[in-house]
Order: structure tokens, then C-alpha cells, then sequence
């Protein structure tokens, strides 16, 4: 015979359900373009899962290559089947810097780099029209200048301006932002 506390502590003990192999998974990942990042900083996040680390780095580093090279940007993994799908999720920043349209850099040669590239406000209302589902903004106007702070971190100039002039003109009504 069991007593009732002894029984839970017994049932408590036992192993959480294996996963069902047919859902949908989504794991978030932050990667630099064109690169096999380390097996090791994938395997506690994807090694659950039944993925090779190896194979995801190398889909990884083959998916950021060609439009994203040498930029850090979020990786989105979506797993089903043991088979993973790999899509980009760039932030403001990475849109901000690829707009700059420098060539790529060693990140391991070129440190603290400075961003003193030029882009034109029609950039930024692009960037803020990709940005738009993930802005906390209530409408475009907010989320332009959102990326304009984002490019005044980056170092960089907006029509040749510093970005917060820019931002405070857009206040004043001096620049027209569409709504869509």
C-alpha cells in the first residue's frame, strides 16, 4: 500500500513525454551571414530535437551567404520531421547596415567597425515597411523613425543629415510619410 504523497512523489519522478516528431517547431537562433557558427552553441538548442548541429550550421552559413554575408542576423529554424527549414529574420540594424551597401568584412580581422555610409530616407521607409508587422508603432510614421534612431546608432547619415534632425522634422510635418 501507498500513501497518497508517496504516490505523487513516485509519479513526479517519472521522464517528461517524448515529443510528437509531426509538430511544428520554431527556434530562434542568432547567426553571422555566410558562417558555420559553432556545433557546440547550436547542439543545446537543436540536439533535442534529433537535428545535426553540423548539417543546421552548414544550412545556416548556405542560406545567410549570398544575401547577408558577414552580418549577424536571427535565424529562424523551423523544424518538423527532423528536417529543418531555414529562414532569415533580419533586425533594423542588419537592414540598416545592408542599405549602407559596404563590402563585406573579416569579422575576425576588423573590430568596432564605424558605419559612416550615407542612405537615403526612401531606405528607411523601405526598411521601416519590412520592419512593420514586429514595430511597437502605431502607424509607419512611428516605425521610420524607429529605423532612423537604429541608423543614427549604426554611425551612418540619412540624406546627409544626422537622423535625429531628421526624426524631429518628421515631427514638425516637414517630410510626408505614406501611411502604407
Amino acid at each position: 500500500f501507498f500513501f497518497p504523497r508517496a504516490r505523487e512523489r513516485i509519479l513526479s519522478s517519472r521522464m517528461p513525454p517524448k515529443f510528437d516528431p509531426s509538430s511544428v517547431i520554431e527556434v530562434f537562433l542568432r547567426a553571422t551571414g555566410g558562417e558555420v557558427g559553432a556545433a557546440s552553441s547550436l547542439a543545446p538548442k537543436i540536439g533535442p530535437l534529433g537535428l545535426s548541429p553540423k548539417k543546421v550550421g552548414e544550412d545556416i552559413a548556405k542560406e545567410t551567404k549570398k544575401d547577408w554575408n558577414g552580418l549577424r542576423v536571427t535565424v529562424k529554424l523551423t523544424v518538423q520531421n527532423r528536417q529543418a527549414k531555414v529562414s532569415v529574420v533580419p533586425s533594423a540594424s542588419a537592414l540598416v547596415i545592408k542599405a549602407l551597401k559596404e563590402p563585406p568584412r573579416d569579422r575576425k580581422k576588423v573590430k568596432h567597425v564605424k558605419h559612416s555610409g550615407d542612405i537615403s530616407l526612401d531606405d528607411c521607409i523601405e526598411i521601416a515597411r519590412i520592419m512593420r508587422p514586429r514595430s511597437r508603432a502605431r502607424e509607419l510614421k512611428g516605425t521610420v523613425k524607429e529605423i532612423l534612431g537604429t541608423a543614427k546608432s549604426t554611425g551612418c547619415t540619412v540624406n546627409g543629415e544626422d537622423p535625429q534632425v531628421i526624426q524631429e522634422n518628421i515631427d514638425e510635418g516637414e517630410y510626408d510619410i505614406p501611411d502604407k
